[in-house]
């Protein structure tokens, strides 16, 4: 074949004069650069390769990191994991063989994506989110990316045998995937951002790509953005620290500031104050951290940490602009429905047992002590009675971690109910970036707060920072002001705010409003 033929067979000849008189049109300073990405334009937009391998999250435990290609490159997204899943969220698929990785490798979810997903999705538009993650829900074929109830071994609390059956009771059981959560999720977020490397910003300067919160602004049909606040953790607490406070996390809210710059430094500032406060009562000991970054002194009750935190808060100059929030995870020391407080102590008693009622009075009381302006998960995640009731007393923000599980039917249960006024979402709990932004519309539409949040298994994977802006949520968890993975979505957050300038909004007093 000739060139001229070539030519004419591709009608090549039509698009590099289309792209050069485009060129001159735009007056451009770069004309081969700009000819060059017209051309690529003209190419129809397609994913052509979807390649999963399996890596290691914070814990140094695996999960799953896709690269996905299309016409205009690389795009690359990897899943965070939780250490617990629950009965009513999308599940994760774990290999199961103990000779590796204790079982906790996913090289099944990683050959599902190069053999399964990576077929279905090849030749799809892949700023189509919709259509890409409902290919991949059909392809699993189950409502939490599950084919089969797998059941274990029996649980050895003794106490839990007459309850009904459920994750925590007499059975301990998992969904095991005909995908994968982890699978499918990792491809819908590299999906995400080649979809947005595929908008350009302006007709005349085709270099210049959508930024990744914007294109999920598009896609959820948000047109305010904003930079959350953050919710940083400072003491560490409950199963994921080795001291016996009961309650997860104690954290601060830097409500006051007028920027997410200035809030990240109150963040920072504060945090090595309390390092100094520890360091003296505790020694260096105390300084240890937990897997999202907290410190984990060795301290045994609620108002013992909140004494540090309030004294670093104090040190600082902020008190006026920042507030407390607290993670119980009280399903964790639930037990029938007793709440075991002392629950981590070696040398427990009876004394230290709770009624749902016992809690109300105890949150009451340490929001009238301390500036306490956000409770997460104050029951257990079946104590439907209680949230409500705490919820209605309008005393603080309630937040629904364990209660909701990012899953639609217990966030509009717990709507009708008012079982809350938060919503608390882990994008690897739904499962995909369309049932996301699905579920915080949801929240939205109920007038709650929206908090997008990490899991204590993270990689460098900075998404949820954009997801944050895009969608305009009142508050972001990402962890400590410490550690690379935490740290990622903070830093990535800077850069959003410096990349809209003067448009920049921080939500500051407005963040009990999403």
């Amino acid at each position: 074949m000739s060139v001229q033929e070539y030519l004419d067979k591709h009608a090549l000849s039509r698009k590099i004069e289309d792209a050069v008189n485009a060129a001159v049109r735009a007056k451009t300073p770069d004309p081969v650069l700009f000819i060059s990405n017209h051309m690529k334009k003209s190419v129809p937009s397609m994913i052509t390769k979807v390649k999963a391998r399996q890596i290691l999250d914070s814990r140094g435990i695996p999960t799953v990191e896709v690269d996905l290609y299309t016409n205009k490159g690389m795009f690359r997204a990897s899943a965070p994991s939780g250490a617990s899943s629950g009965m009513y969220e999308a599940i994760e698929l774990r290999d199961g063989d103990k000779g590796t990785y204790l079982g906790n490798g996913v090289s099944r979810a990683v050959r599902n994506v190069n053999e399964k997903i990576s077929e279905a999705l090849i030749g799809m538009d892949p700023t189509l989110q919709s259509q890409i993650d409902q290919a991949m829900i059909d392809l699993d074929r189950t409502e939490k990316k599950e084919s089969q109830l797998v059941f274990t071994r029996p649980l050895l609390h003794f106490s839990n045998l007459f309850l009904p059956l459920r994750e925590s009771a007499f059975w301990e059981f998992f969904f095991q995937s005909e995908l994968g959560a982890n699978a499918i999720l990792a491809v819908s977020m590299a999906a995400c951002k080649a979809g947005a490397a595929e908008k350009e910003a302006c007709e005349c300067c085709f270099w210049h790509l959508v930024p990744l919160y914007k294109h999920i602004a598009v896609l959820s049909g948000n047109t305010n953005l904003s930079l959350p606040i953050p919710a940083f953790t400072l003491i560490s607490g409950g199963k994921y620290a080795a001291n016996f406070l009961p309650v997860k996390q104690i954290m601060i809210l830097p409500i006051g500031a007028r920027q997410f710059e200035e809030a990240l430094q109150m963040g920072s500032e504060t945090y090595h104050h309390l390092k100094a406060v520890i360091s003296k009562k505790y020694g260096t000991d105390g300084c240890s951290v937990g897997e999202d970054g907290g410190f984990a002194p060795s301290i045994t009750s609620i108002r013992e940490g909140l004494d540090l935190v309030k004294e670093a808060i104090g040190r600082t100059g902020y008190s006026e602009k920042l507030k407390i929030a607290i993670d119980v995870d009280a399903t964790e020391f639930c037990i029938g429905t007793k709440y075991d407080l002392d629950f981590k102590s070696p040398n427990k008693s009876d004394q230290n047992f709770k009624s749902g009622e016992d809690m109300i009075n105890i949150y009451k009381e340490l929001c009238s002590d301390y500036p306490i302006v956000s409770i997460e998960d104050p029951f257990d995640k079946e104590d439907w009675e209680h949230a409500k009731h705490f919820s209605n007393l309008g005393i603080c923000q309630v937040v629904g971690d364990d209660l909701l599980m990012s899953n639609t039917k217990r966030i509009e249960r717990a709507v009708e109910e008012s079982a809350c006024n938060a919503l608390l979402l882990k994008v690897n709990q739904i499962g995909t970036v369309t049932e996301a932004i699905e579920n915080v519309k949801l929240a939205k539409d109920a007038h709650w707060g929206v908090v997008i949040s990490q899991r204590s298994g993270e990689t460098e994977d900075a998404f949820i920072a954009d997801l944050c802006v895009g969608l305009a949520v009142s508050q972001i968890k990402a962890g400590a002001p410490c550690r690379g993975e935490r740290l990622a979505k903070y830093n990535q957050l800077l850069r959003i705010e410096e990349d809209l300038g003067d448009q920049a909004v921080y939500v500051g007093d407005d963040w009990r409003l999403s």
